[in-house]
């Protein structure tokens, strides 16, 4: 009986004490296995960009974007059956015809054109301030489609897109046409004409023709936010009082890395500006920005624009305009290197008050002068139209 007491006390003890380090043992084992799995997914997220976003939010983004662009989603979509209304035919048809026209009239040449004459620039990844946009991401992503950052700015609102989830077969043709509707001008003439985007989109917005260009780009939505801008020139959530606008994650079909397209609602001209000086203060931080000007209305060749003119002259890299954006005499030939494109006869004559001599000489006396094989801008007939680009020197 001793000698088990003896054996109880020396090995009992000892089991029970081994099995409590191996207690012990077991729980920093399952520590370090969760540490290293948290560490596993937080190197993951480092080695994904993409990993930070929602994707169940980013796959109705990106569906809506293709219904709204004619496109055909998953049948496992939970949007899927908007592919089933009465006008959805139609709807895809008129997308597919319009389409191909214009990628085989204008944005296959503007790419080519674009490989040749902007490759050094779009090398770097810029960031592209577009004024003077309305919603036209197609053309800046079709010559940009390397910017990290690409900044559109309008009078037209941000407005929204439907949610399809909740809408009627009849709510859904309804909305599909509108954003039809909206899309008429620039799929014929590269531009949006500027009164009939007042009545367009006065009500929707420019986000479903934001939303259609995305999705005909090949590109996917990850997230989608209201922002505007504080009186201290910083994106914020928006809230009433600030410059508002919209902030759109997307990445471009086969790509990793995320983008970021601004759209901001805003008044350029001298006025407007005095209102809200923080957007002159945001373009100002912009890093070297490249601006872009299409279809600019002549608006900057007068006084009353002289404000957003100076800025984008004193913090650009480079510029890239058709004659309607700056006159010729804005730009310094100490400061500035200058490389023309196209035909430069005179403006439509909406605006004729706005032709430059001194730009027509340049096309007369400079037989150097590469042709455009596009039409872009206001004269949109083949080399009927011009683009200048511009480098700081």
């Amino acid at each position: 009986m001793k000698n088990n007491k003896l054996f109880t006390a020396i090995f009992g003890t000892g089991i029970g004490a081994l099995l409590l380090l191996q207690g012990c043992g077991s729980d920093n084992i399952n520590s370090n296995i969760t540490s290293n799995a948290i560490n596993k997914a937080e190197t993951a997220k480092q080695l994904d960009p993409l990993a930070k976003f929602d994707k169940a939010k980013s796959a109705k983004l990106t569906d809506t974007a293709k219904l709204l662009a004619g496109m055909e989603v998953d049948s496992k979509s939970s949007l899927a059956k908007v592919q089933q209304v009465s006008g959805w035919n139609s709807h895809q048809n008129y997308y597919k015809n319009a389409w191909s026209k214009l990628e085989n009239q204008q944005l296959a040449k503007v790419r080519k054109w674009k490989d040749k004459e902007l490759q050094a620039i779009n090398a770097k990844t810029p960031t592209v301030f577009y004024p003077f946009s309305g919603p036209d991401f197609l053309y800046s992503f079709s010559l940009f489609p390397k910017a990290k950052e690409l900044i559109l700015v309008g009078l037209e609102p941000v407005g929204s897109v439907p949610d399809f989830a909740k809408l009627s077969a009849n709510e859904s043709n309804r909305a599909l046409g509108k954003a039809r509707s909206s899309l008429s001008e620039i799929l014929q003439f590269s531009f949006f004409r500027t009164n009939d985007m007042r009545v367009d989109l006065q009500k929707q917005g420019v986000l479903p023709i934001l939303y259609v260009f995305m999705a005909r780009t090949n590109n996917r939505i990850l997230d989608l936010q209201y922002i505007g801008l504080d009186k201290n020139a910083k994106v914020k959530q928006f809230e009433k009082g600030m410059v508002p606008g919209v902030k759109i994650a997307f990445v471009p079909q086969g790509e990793s890395e995320p983008r970021t397209l601004y759209y901001f609602s805003t008044d350029l001209s001298n006025s407007g500006l005095k209102k809200h000086p923080e957007f002159t203060q945001f373009v100002s931080q912009l890093n070297q920005p490249v601006t872009y000007l299409k279809a600019a209305s002549y608006l900057m060749y007068n006084s009353s624009f002289s404000g957003i003119r100076d800025t984008i002259l004193n913090t650009s890299s480079h510029l890239l305009q058709d004659d309607s954006g700056m006159p010729l005499k804005s730009f310094d030939n100490e400061k500035w290197d200058l490389t023309f494109y196209g035909n430069y006869t005179r403006p439509i004559g909406l605006f004729k008050n706005s032709y430059q001599s001194d730009l027509r000489r340049v096309y007369t006396s400079n037989k150097d002068i590469q042709p455009l094989d596009f039409g872009i801008g206001y004269k949109f007939g083949v080399n009927q139209s011009n683009l200048m680009l511009a480098k700081t020197k």
